[in-house]
């Protein structure tokens, strides 16, 4: 097995993984495996690519390769193709920016051609970027084989969903007030007008409407937009509302309101007198002076008087609303019951399609409705119709594409009839499995429960067009399937495109004497382009027809929380008229990725961290198991903090890596060649082994559980938890048998037992972490019969838990021995006693015979990791005893009057008593039934405080014995002097096996110094390095590192030096008299190489050399020795 070097950068392993799978083509290799495996069926929603990736594109990415990962691991095909949305307003948006177009006129002067081609050629700007951004995340996905909005394959399938829903009765044209985008202009639909609400400032205004027959009394009515007064044509009052004529007591002027909003006029009562008092319908059709003419000949279809309504609500404004039917959906509602509008086309409406004034409003022709507010309002004072202006802030919609601000504005749009398949769509989400359930059950069910019907058209260019052909009159309309229909009907062939510059010129003759049909201009919302990406992405259902039945619904989609009411919903509204079921079976819902101080993440602001950087610095894996284990995978949202993509490499990364490293490089020491051995795996009887077998296998159920919950979120808590349990228990605890204390054998089955488990874990996290699982396999590849070894760990079958090694009785044991160990840490933690000093005794006291016995069981790594020699065993204690106190809180409201003799009754209940209550649940207190979450059970030592410290958890209780003697102070010095080596030896650089030796050097005289004369044998065993007075040092050693320091105020020098041989300088200082001579004997031998002048000594018994013409033979251990250690003791 390869060395694993301390030494590790995630970030840069993954790129060597990277070239790794690009040289094996990994992704296609594992498809091409996969083929004729059951079909696992995934959607991927279509991002545009005329922006780069960011942090919410990367969350949505990494929860679809982690979940896709999965099932492949498992046994399906899992097709996973890129898609990208080419048409709509974004594109559209990009261009007029570029080519400075303000206008729809601005784009016929260029004409549709020209504009469609400059829209075509930004499309896949930045795909390039997305495609390095999401390989280099570690997704899998197929760019090559990737479908766009734009392709005419898909275009075609998106005609033949609307033939669909126009043969079953769903599509329709109407007339509506709808949200519109004065920055696209265009309507866009009621789900994206809630995409993008913002808290701005608009202005209040109370204006004044003088009746017609009392001109000395006026109306007043509130708005937040006086850009919709220049066309008012009615007003509206609530009829069953109580309204005042009151007088202004300082001007006498005369108002008539609602009687309790008369503090939108007076904020002090006594300013103002009641004339009169009415119901709003005696008020009903009272006509008044119209606040401007431009409209004035509507006064003979009935304008400019009061109607009633029960919308009109008296919880703000006046209690009065001013009807502009063009610009409000009550106003055209309203004034349509009343007769004052018609329908069809010809309501009143001067705003273009920009937001601006056409020529029937002449003061204000060609200006942007909302910058005419204020100028408006100085119109009306300048006339003396402006009671009072004011500011208000209030939440306002957007338009999410060019951030500019929605109004509402009559349009004639097609709709699909969503209202008349409510019923269906709320059945079909019930059929379907949503992460988190409360989005589906609350925030989806309230939104379907109530859609409105759906307009799908958009008056733009660069789209889809829809395919409806129209007469002049509008009353025949063909609605087309297909290009081969199209061609057929149209007698034009060969269409290549269906762009509108392609289509447009072509007519459809008349079945009705008609003359000629002519497509109607508009392009679909591409909400229905994405909506029909089930079937388009495969030209269905012209092609793929057998694939297509396999394939749908969708085993799982994944979005943001803002495709609630956008991709989820119009995928479910397609499918459900299409095919009476869901478009997919489990959706995971991802909340927002902000920045950290929990607001919008800006370019502008620059308020987070570069993604690109992020994972650069930290690598993929760190930020993919970040975002996975963050709340934004349960549909909330996340403050994207840098220290969390850190927090994950240092609390998971790091202790995987270096207990994989402790284990590898004890599998390299034990043999070079070695083999794990499954026979030794499951025969070994050390409990130890069975526990982390156990453990293994309760974690593969544990993931295997939640990610077929699609429970993302709930893997790593348990991942973190199993590797604490490998490194700090199961390795720690074991180290010493990895090394050879028990023999080979031993040695073996330990290894055995940790390449199951390691190999093991990079199967199971290879969906998660695909890089680090990766890099793992690799390193266990060579280990692994070549019958089962695949090249990626990608190709591997995920794990099933295995029955032989569940084992819930061991899990529970090395349970409660943690538990004991725990305690024992803590309560020398409380006292100020490291590890290192020795104590005497422990005692475990616990009612339950199999806790104690578990413990006897384990006893050994109890005694070696709490440092004791002893350990007792009681079921009852008098040091430790139980204590009742009540719960004030449930009590005091159960018990009323009687809470305080009970209360104190409680506290006086017996240390059997409170035993007794833990058993059954339930105790009577002076007539009460008192249950288990009615009392708070506490604990209190009674035992020497002096000489013992205690500690409890729920299921354990220890007393540590504190009693001191020489014995265990000079072994915990010894402990403390191996602790003191092995901190220099990891400063110097120093591995286990390099060939090195420590002199030691105590300064002042006493038993300090003695102790370690007499146990420097001991101390060399454990540290596996000679341990020699320094006065041994020769001069010749080259030193590696020093250290000085202190042991309870005994001072202590160390010097590691490199290895050297030892001389019995006495004895050759007789054979040769001159001391230089022996001196520079001595050097010449510790400069040669110590490795094949060892080989040559133990092979021969002797070394000889020449010196000076002096032949010299140094006799192995008699003149010349291993160390200076071993000369010393010879």
């Amino acid at each position: 097995m390869e060395h694993v070097e301390e030494r590790f950068s995630f970030s840069e392993n993954e790129q060597k993984i990277l070239n790794y799978w690009a040289e094996i083509d990994a992704f296609q290799t594992s498809l091409k495996k996969s083929e004729g495996k059951p079909e696992y069926s995934f959607y991927d929603g279509p991002p545009f690519a005329t922006g780069l990736p960011h942090y919410g594109h990367l969350l949505a990415g990494t929860i679809k390769d982690t979940v896709t990962r999965y099932w492949h691991q498992n046994g399906f095909h899992v097709t996973r193709r890129f898609g990208w949305d080419t048409h709509g307003l974004p594109i559209e948006f990009e261009i007029d920016k570029e080519l400075g177009i303000k206008t729809r006129d601005d784009v016929l002067k260029l004409g549709i051609p020209k504009y469609n081609e400059a829209c075509r050629g930004i499309v896949m700007k930045f795909s390039k970027e997305w495609e390095k951004t999401v390989t280099r995340l570690g997704r899998w996905i197929d760019f090559k084989n990737d479908y766009k909005t734009l392709d005419i394959t898909f275009m075609e399938s998106v005609w033949n969903v609307l033939y669909q829903v126009h043969e079953k009765g769903l599509l329709y044209r109407g007339f509506r007030v709808m949200p519109f985008s004065t920055g696209c202009s265009t309507p866009v639909s009621n789900f994206e007008a809630n995409m993008d609400y913002r808290e701005t400032i608009d202005p209040a205004v109370v204006i004044t409407f003088p009746l017609k027959d009392e001109e000395d009394v006026s109306f007043v009515a509130w708005t937040t937009t006086p850009w919709t007064l220049p066309s008012n044509l009615a007003l509206c009052v609530n009829p069953d509302l109580t309204y005042v004529k009151i007088q202004d007591k300082k001007t006498k002027a005369k108002y008539i309101l609602c009687q309790e909003r008369t503090v939108e006029l007076f904020s002090d009562n006594t300013a103002f007198e009641v004339l009169a008092t009415f119901k709003g319908s005696e008020l009903e059709g009272k006509k008044y002076v119209p606040i401007f003419d431009y409209f004035k000949e509507e006064e003979s279809n009935g304008a400019f008087r009061v109607l009633v309504d029960k919308y009109v609500t008296d919880s703000s404004g006046t209690g009065i609303v001013h009807q502009a039917p063009a610009f409000g959906e009550d106003d055209y509602r309203v004034c349509l019951k009343n007769g004052i509008i018609s329908k069809g086309e010809g309501i009143p409406c001067p705003v273009d399609e920009s937001g601006r004034f056409t020529a029937k409003v002449h003061d204000f022709v060609g200006r942007y409705v909302k910058e005419c507010d204020n100028d408006i309002c100085a119109n009306l004072k300048g006339r003396k119709r402006l009671f009072k202006k004011g500011n208000i802030k209030h939440n306002y919609p957007f338009c999410w594409r060019s951030q500019t601000p929605l109004i509402y504005k009559a349009v004639p749009s097609w709709f699909v009839a969503v209202e008349k398949i409510r019923d269906e769509l709320v059945e079909n989400v019930k059929q379907t499995r949503w992460v988190p359930d409360h989005i589906r059950e609350k925030k989806f069910h309230n939104w379907i429960s109530e859609a409105r019907d759906w307009t799908i058209s958009r008056s733009r260019f660069w789209g889809t067009p829809i395919p409806i052909w129209l007469s002049e009159d509008k009353e025949e309309m063909v609605v087309i399937g297909s290009i081969e229909e199209l061609e057929k009907r149209s007698g034009v062939t060969g269409i290549k495109d269906l762009h509108r510059e392609s289509i447009d010129h072509i007519t459809i003759p008349s079945q009705q004497g008609k003359g000629v049909l002519r497509r109607v201009e508009d392009v679909f919302d591409c909400w229905f382009e994405s909506g029909s990406m089930p079937y388009a992405q495969i030209h269905y259902p012209f092609e793929n027809v057998e694939t297509f039945n396999k394939t749908f619904p969708a085993d799982f989609i994944a979005e943001g929380i803002d495709q609630t009411r956008g991709w989820f919903y119009t995928l479910l509204v397609l499918s459900t008229i299409l095919h009476k079921k869901p478009p997919f079976k489990n959706v995971v819902v991802n909340g927002l990725v902000l920045a950290e101080d929990g607001r919008k993440m800006s370019k502008k602001e620059k308020n987070y961290p570069d993604p690109n950087l992020v994972v650069e610095k930290y690598g993929a894996d760190a930020l993919r198991l970040y975002l996975i284990d963050s709340p934004v995978v349960r549909g909330e949202n996340l403050r994207f903090a840098e220290a969390g993509v850190l927090q994950i490499i240092n609390l998971v990364f790091r202790p995987w890596y270096h207990s994989f490293r402790f284990f590898a490089n004890a599998a390299t020491k034990f043999s070079k060649q070695f083999k794990p051995d499954q026979s030794l795996t499951l025969s070994s009887q050390n409990l130890m082994d069975k526990w982390i077998l156990a453990a293994t296998s309760q974690l593969i159920q544990s993931v295997r559980k939640e990610m077929e919950a699609y429970e993302l979120s709930a893997v790593l808590p348990k991942l973190v938890t199993f590797i604490e349990q490998l490194t700090n228990w199961y390795l720690k605890l074991n180290r010493t048998r990895m090394k050879g204390a028990n023999g080979p054998e031993d040695t073996k089955t330990c290894l055995s037992v940790m390449f199951e488990v390691f190999s093991t874990l990079s199967r199971t996290m290879a969906p998660f972490t695909p890089f680090l699982a990766e890099f793992f396999y690799q390193k266990l590849r060579p280990l692994i019969p070549e019958n089962e070894r695949e090249d990626s760990v990608h190709y591997c079958e995920f794990p099933h838990p295995r029955a032989e090694f569940l084992n819930p009785r061991i899990v529970e044991a090395v349970s409660n021995m943690q538990s004991v160990i725990s305690l024992g840490r803590t309560a020398r933690e409380r006292r100020n006693k490291g590890v290192s000093f020795p104590l005497k005794k422990i005692t475990s006291i616990n009612t339950s015979p199999q806790f104690q016995a578990d413990i006897e069981q384990l006893k050994d790594y109890i005694m070696d990791e709490l440092n004791i020699k002893e350990i007792a065993y009681v079921s009852d204690s008098k040091s430790v005893i139980n204590i009742a106190k009540p719960d004030n809180k449930k009590l005091g409201v159960k018990l009323g009057k009687d809470f305080g003799k009970v209360s104190a009754a409680i506290k006086q209940l017996s240390d059997q008593q409170i035993r007794q209550f833990q058993s059954t649940g339930s105790v009577v207190v002076e007539g009460h039934t008192i249950s288990s979450d009615e009392l708070l059970i506490l604990r209190e030592f009674k035992g020497d405080a002096k000489l013992e410290e205690a500690a409890w958890n729920s299921s354990a209780i220890i007393v540590l014995d504190l009693t001191e003697d020489q014995k265990l102070i000079d072994e915990g010095y010894i402990r403390r002097v191996v602790n003191f080596i092995q901190r220099l030896r990891k400063k110097s650089g120093i591995q286990p096996s390099d060939p090195v030796e420590v002199f030691y050097h105590v300064p002042s005289e006493g038993s300090f110094k003695t102790l370690l004369q007499n146990e420097a044998k001991n101390i060399s065993a454990r540290v596996n390095l000679p341990f020699t007075p320094i006065n041994l040092l020769p001069s010749t050693s080259v030193v590696l590192g020093t250290t000085d320091g202190e042991i309870d105020a005994h001072k202590l020098h160390l010097t590691l030096t490199v290895i050297g041989f030892g001389f019995d300088t006495e004895l050759l200082s007789k054979t040769y008299p001159d001391k230089q001579f022996v001196e520079d004997l001595q050097t010449l031998v510790r400069t040669r190489d110590y490795h094949n002048t060892l080989k040559e000594l133990t092979s021969k018994g002797f070394f000889e050399c020449k010196l000076n013409d002096v032949q010299t033979k140094l006799e192995w251990n008699k003149h010349i020795f291993r160390n200076c250690n071993e000369s010393q003791r010879k």
